[in-house]
Order: C-alpha cells, then sequence, then structure tokens
C-alpha cells in the first residue's frame, strides 16, 4: 500500500457528500492517512466475513458485490465504479462484512481505517447527517433488489436487473440508453438469480424483438422498444 496522490483524493472524495463536508484541513490532514491499493481483475478485495476494519471508496476501475449460497451459486447485489464506496456497514458497526467484493477490472482502492473514520466523521454533525443519507440510499438499492429477485417470471427478473443498471451506468444516446459496463452473461444471471443459459436465451429474444443491441460484442445499448416493456420503475 501507498499514500495516495493529492490530485485523485481530491477528484474522488469531493464526489462523496459526507467526505466532500469536511474543512480543508481536515481533508489535508485525511490525505495524509489515506491509504492506496492496486487489485488486479478477478481479485477479491475482501471475502464475505471478513473484520476488514476499512472504508473503502474506489479511485479507478469497478468491483462487485457478491454472495454465494450454500450450494456454491453466486448472487450480485450491487457494482461500484470510480468515484463511489462501500465497506459502510462494517466500519459503522464493527461486524463481519456482510458480502464478498471483487476486483471487476483492474481497481485502485483508497482505505480509510475505521479509527481515522470514526474520528473524522461521527464526531462532525454535518458529515452524519450525509451517512444517514448514504445509508438510506443504500436501503433502497437493497429494496430494489429484493423486489426484482422476487419476481417469479424470469424474463422480468432480467429486464428489471437491466432496468436497474441502465439507472446506475446508463448513458443517453439517440439510439436508447448505452449500458457503460461490460457486463457477461452470467452477470447478469447472476444479478437475476437464474441460470446463464436461461440469461442468454432471453439476451437472444430481446436482441431478435430490436429491443436491445450488443455494441462491439460488450456494450449493450437499450432501446425505447425495451423501456415499453419494464414495469418495474
Amino acid at each position: 500500500m501507498k499514500v495516495s496522490g493529492d490530485a485523485k483524493f481530491e477528484k474522488i472524495v469531493r464526489n462523496i457528500p459526507f467526505l466532500a463536508c469536511l474543512s480543508d484541513a481536515e481533508l489535508a490532514d485525511l490525505k495524509k492517512i489515506t491509504i492506496e491499493k492496486r487489485f488486479a481483475k478477478k481479485r477479491i478485495v475482501f471475502h464475505e466475513e471478513d473484520n476488514t476494519g476499512y472504508f473503502y471508496f474506489i479511485y479507478s476501475g469497478k468491483v462487485k458485490v457478491i454472495q454465494t449460497s450454500a450450494d456454491g451459486r453466486e448472487r450480485m447485489m450491487a457494482i461500484h465504479k470510480k468515484g463511489e464506496f462501500f465497506g459502510e456497514m462494517a466500519i459503522l458497526d464493527g461486524k463481519a462484512a456482510p458480502a464478498t467484493v471483487v476486483a471487476m477490472e483492474d481497481c485502485e482502492i483508497g482505505f480509510i481505517s475505521k479509527a481515522d473514520f470514526e474520528r473524522y466523521f461521527l464526531n462532525n454533525p454535518r458529515a452524519l447527517r450525509e451517512i444517514v443519507l448514504m445509508l438510506c440510499e443504500r436501503l433502497r438499492e437493497a429494496w430494489l433488489m429484493i423486489k426484482v429477485t422476487s419476481f417469479s417470471d424470469t424474463e422480468h427478473r432480467i429486464r428489471a436487473v437491466l432496468k436497474n443498471i441502465s439507472d446506475h451506468f446508463g448513458i443517453k444516446d439517440k439510439r436508447g440508453i448505452i449500458l457503460a459496463l461490460k457486463l457477461t452473461h452470467k452477470d447478469i444471471a447472476h444479478f437475476a438469480s437464474t441460470s446463464r443459459e436461461t440469461a442468454t436465451r432471453f439476451l437472444r429474444s430481446f436482441t431478435r424483438a430490436g429491443e436491445i443491441e450488443i455494441l462491439d460484442q460488450k456494450y449493450i445499448l437499450l432501446k425505447p422498444e425495451f423501456f415499453k416493456e419494464v414495469s418495474l420503475p
């Protein structure tokens, strides 16, 4: 690990509300104690049930948050990109991590220790308010994923997953919305709690129906016709 660069740190923290509300002097101090580590694609950042002792934010790359069932099946809970953060639950309550985090691509991740997190944020009323708002947003995201996985119809689950991803990673285009995220059929299957084969079958069906298009063999374009079929807000 190494001390993070000032420029990268400044750019990231200004987009995270409860970090940005610190004073310039506090941010300058925080820069000195924030450490950075690189993770290669597919490397595990931490395992479910680990006691990590850190709060994490992403300088570059993307990570996925997963849980594994007793029979070894993987369920995707969330994806976090540059400028986003994770590990807040374990750092706040001191309990083990509720899920495993894996690098989806090469990543640079900043670390703040539990002691430093408490020092800078838990005694700051403005930061505490932003933390509460952040936890509310995380809870809403969790409720949405529960709603998605509760659909008995697999097609409905896959459509809801693509719609949810478009809300977080979508880029508007004259043709529709491009998912600015390299997702495999297996990734989509893990989000929708189904098999890769089933996800592939439905994605091909959506493509034949003119609802989606695969761009450069890696990005999904959701066309206006796709959104006519999605009932999840």
